[in-house]
């Protein structure tokens, strides 16, 4: 699965034809791609072992997105930031070709002049980036500490400066403000100030009483993180699940259930491709005992029999290695 972290304009033509050479790759040495197949709705993984599927690696990745439920957050033109970037890119709003002001258009993309991104991670300015790339004329990245804290790589924050973000540290929405047709006009934000460190090492933000400021915007983009999808883990009665529907496993990467196996974000949660590539060591000398091997993937493919695809760097790696040990 390609990050949504990953998913600025101009590095996502390259990406994805990194990712289509992968696959080729793949398909020729033998692994079977089956789309269109969602695992707890589609089929069950019960389904599958009767099948004769003797093992199940689930890789559902982090892909729910999460929100703030604050009042308006349901106002017309506030989306994730995976609705936007997936509408942008993957449904091709941003082709100069294509009519995004449209709304009979199946991917529309309404015009904004004046957008707001909420978060401070990687997702955040790739959000921010692409909504200036798109035209708007003031884009504002709103995040609730300092810039010291922000979890975005540094590079990310530098490239988002020199396009022309406006950086509100220290701010926090309290309420969207609709107009008579129901869009997004402007948004409350709280004033922060920094305390002591939470859990994570960084300096917890905490309101200032009274100190509010109001933002005309005409667009948001929320981009506070991802949870995993909760349709795969909860549709496999016994499986130990962990905090926000992950998936518990051993060091060998084995759930409760011992011909199920997991990584990446269902196991982690949520990351960007490159650490999450380095999460777990691949579980080859268990899984390769498993003649047919049924594998999960965060866009709900499954491919079997025998190898498993995701789509990140360590999981070709493991198909292949799994296609020299099975």
């Amino acid at each position: 699965m390609v990050s949504p972290s990953s998913a600025c304009p101009t590095r996502l033509w390259t990406c994805n034809k990194i990712v289509d050479v992968e696959i080729n790759n793949l398909e020729k040495m033998g692994v079977k791609f089956v789309k269109d197949c969602i695992i707890g709705k589609t089929e069950s993984v019960e389904e599958l072992q009767k099948e004769g599927y003797k093992g199940v690696f689930i890789a559902s990745g982090a892909g729910l997105p999460n929100f703030m439920n604050i009042p308006g957050e349901n106002c017309v033109n506030i989306m994730s930031s995976n609705e936007y970037l997936t509408r942008v890119n993957l449904m091709d709003a941003s082709n100069p070709e294509t009519d995004t002001s449209n709304p009979e258009t199946d991917t529309p993309i309404n015009p904004a002049k004046r957008v707001m991104v909420v978060g401070g991670g990687n997702t955040a300015m790739d959000s921010c980036r692409t909504a200036k790339r798109l035209g708007a004329e003031k884009v504002y990245i709103v995040y609730r500490r300092s810039e010291a804290e922000m979890p975005a790589r540094l590079e990310e924050v530098k490239h988002a400066k020199e396009e022309g973000i406006e950086f509100l540290t220290l701010h926090n929405p309290l309420e969207y403000i609709a107009d008579e047709k129901g869009a997004v006009k402007q948004v409350i934000l709280q004033q922060m100030e920094l305390g002591e460190p939470d859990s994570s090492g960084r300096r917890s933000p905490v309101p200032i009483p009274g100190a509010t400021v109001t933002l005309d915007i005409d667009m948001a983009v929320v981009a506070v993180g991802v949870s995993p999808n909760p349709i795969v883990p909860k549709s496999v009665k016994g499986l130990e699940l962990g905090r926000k529907n992950t998936i518990a496993v051993n060091e060998q990467m084995q759930s409760s259930i011992p011909t199920i196996y997991a990584g990446g974000d269902i196991v982690r949660g949520g990351a960007t491709v490159i650490p999450r590539s380095r999460s777990h060591a691949p579980p080859a000398s268990r899984l390769k005992r498993a003649k047919h091997l049924y594998s999960i993937t965060g866009n709900a493919e499954g491919f079997q029999p025998m190898h498993c695809l995701f789509f990140m760097p360590r999981s070709f790696l493991l198909a292949q290695i799994l296609k020299k040990t099975i």
